[in-house]
């Protein structure tokens, strides 16, 4: 079974959206705009396209990341990948032909199936609505979370509201960096 990433910038509050400067929320770019950049605390980000064998996002997300790290040098690595978008709506003709192998999957249960076949861990960028399906659905196995020394009220969260029993999580590695971000990888434990 492939196990299935979910990284994240989030506030210390669990904030995910507008990270990098996307408009239409009011703390867009909280990530350099707050915080000093320190080149280590962002080393994560290399090693998780180097042992990623697939990335997996929402629609929403692909829309937003396709136009533009096809041509990023920091995200080379993700060019040739398979790339895996959840998606009701999204059709063929909208996928962008400079990015690789792309395929639309229509259900969870999908994402399930792609789970149970070969291969190396998938990695879920982004994806605010489907990160919430994923972990209600059970189907995430690690978080990747840099965890930015912020409150910032409203936003859209990485997990979701859902009622439901605690899930235990099991810390695997953690470290802390001078800027006063924190690196946390844990497993949901089963």
């Amino acid at each position: 079974m492939r196990t299935l990433i979910s990284t994240a910038f989030i506030s210390l509050d669990g904030v995910v959206e507008g990270p990098g400067g996307e408009p239409g929320y009011r703390n867009s770019g909280w990530t350099f705009k707050e915080v000093e950049f320190v080149p280590e605390a962002y080393a994560v980000k290399g090693r998780e396209q180097e042992e990623s064998t697939a990335v997996l996002m929402g629609r929403a997300s692909y829309e937003a990341f396709s136009p533009v790290w096809p041509d990023m040098a920091e995200f080379a690595q993700y060019r040739t990948m398979p790339k895996y978008v959840v998606s009701t709506t999204l059709t063929d003709d909208k996928l962008v032909p400079n990015w690789g192998e792309t395929t639309i999957l229509r259900s969870l249960d999908e994402v399930a199936a792609l789970k149970e076949g070969d291969g190396g861990p998938i990695i879920v960028h982004g994806s605010v609505a489907l990160n919430h399906g994923l972990a209600d659905a059970g189907l995430i196995d690690r978080y990747h979370l840099l965890v930015f020394p912020l409150l910032l009220g409203a936003g859209k969260r990485l997990f979701p509201a859902t009622d439901k029993d605690s899930q235990k999580l099991k810390l695997v590695e953690h470290a802390v960096y001078s800027n006063g971000l924190q690196l946390n990888v844990l497993d949901v434990v089963r």
